[in-house]
């Protein structure tokens, strides 16, 4: 079985939308595939549908899920959620707060682009976003638009769009022990995404990782493309210390980056496992 458990659509900063990233992960190869966007479950029905629609004899696992937007003594950090009830009430106000900040955060940064001498704004930015939750990446895509950066991800340094860059804006991000509470009240199952990747900012301690783990974190999102071997071995480790599992996937994007869909993948028995800790909800297809 090929399993990618962290892919995005454009109801997010995807480019794909959620029925094009089921026919794109049918493309690839893939038996298992998660749909993570960024604070929001605007996707799962679209996707859903999709899976539903594929033709005899093609056949597809979609796992709902989101990627929650954490921070933790001032470092940002993401946290997967997967198969939880996206109507349980406490963990619904909470993605929908996060969600709507991203848009006053987002105009915030666009001003601080403009007065930065670059030659966006809100409108561009909106109609790269489409119907998708403002974020950075959308911008970053304006600022490659004027041509004031040549990719993305050369948005993403201190000069730009980088965590603590000199246009960076802070927006409500929930403390990740109370995030991962909030996912095991709605039936879901919490893992830790990309912790080791340096390239995007600080990471957080291993102190931090042992608190998440005693919360009830699950797992940590190992093989990754922001993982160098050196960072994946010391996870290896640390979740081995600390009773976790180990997953890998791709965190796709469609033609905003350049990685592949199932470029890094989970193995089926970790797959198993987190789906028996599931209560919330229940794959699709397959």
């Amino acid at each position: 079985m090929r399993i990618d458990l962290h892919a995005h659509s454009n109801a997010s900063d995807g480019t794909d939308t959620p029925a094009e990233l089921v026919a794109a992960a049918v493309a690839a190869g893939l038996d298992v595939v998660a749909l993570t966007d960024h604070d929001t479950v605007a996707g799962h029905a679209e996707a859903a549908e999709a899976v539903h629609g594929l033709p005899a004899g093609t056949r597809l696992t979609l796992v709902p899920g989101a990627e929650l937007s954490c921070t933790v003594d001032g470092i940002s950090m993401h946290l997967l959620a997967y198969l939880f009830d996206p109507a349980e009430p406490g963990f619904a106000q909470e993605r929908e707060l996060v969600r709507t900040d991203r848009f006053r955060r987002g105009r915030a940064v666009v001003e601080r682009c403009r007065a930065l001498g670059a030659d966006i704004s809100w409108e561009q930015v909106e109609r790269i976003a489409g119907a998708g939750s403002v974020g950075r990446p959308h911008i970053a895509s304006a600022l490659v638009e004027a041509g004031v950066v040549a990719t993305v991800s050369d948005a993403f340094t201190p000069q730009w769009l980088a965590n603590g860059g000199r246009a960076d804006v802070r927006k409500h991000e929930t403390d990740p022990v109370e995030a991962v509470r909030l996912v095991r009240a709605a039936g879901g199952v919490p893992v830790f995404a990309h912790p080791g990747a340096v390239k995007r900012g600080r990471t957080v301690s291993d102190q931090v990782i042992a608190d998440l783990a005693a919360a009830g974190l699950a797992a940590l999102e190992v093989d990754h493309v922001d993982h160098d071997e050196p960072a994946r071995e010391h996870l290896r480790g640390l979740a081995a210390e600390l009773g976790l599992l180990t997953t890998g996937s791709s965190d796709y994007h469609g033609g905003r980056k350049t990685v592949r869909l199932g470029e890094h993948t989970t193995d089926p028995a970790v797959y198993e496992a987190l789906l028996a800790q599931a209560t919330g909800a229940k794959p699709i297809g397959g």
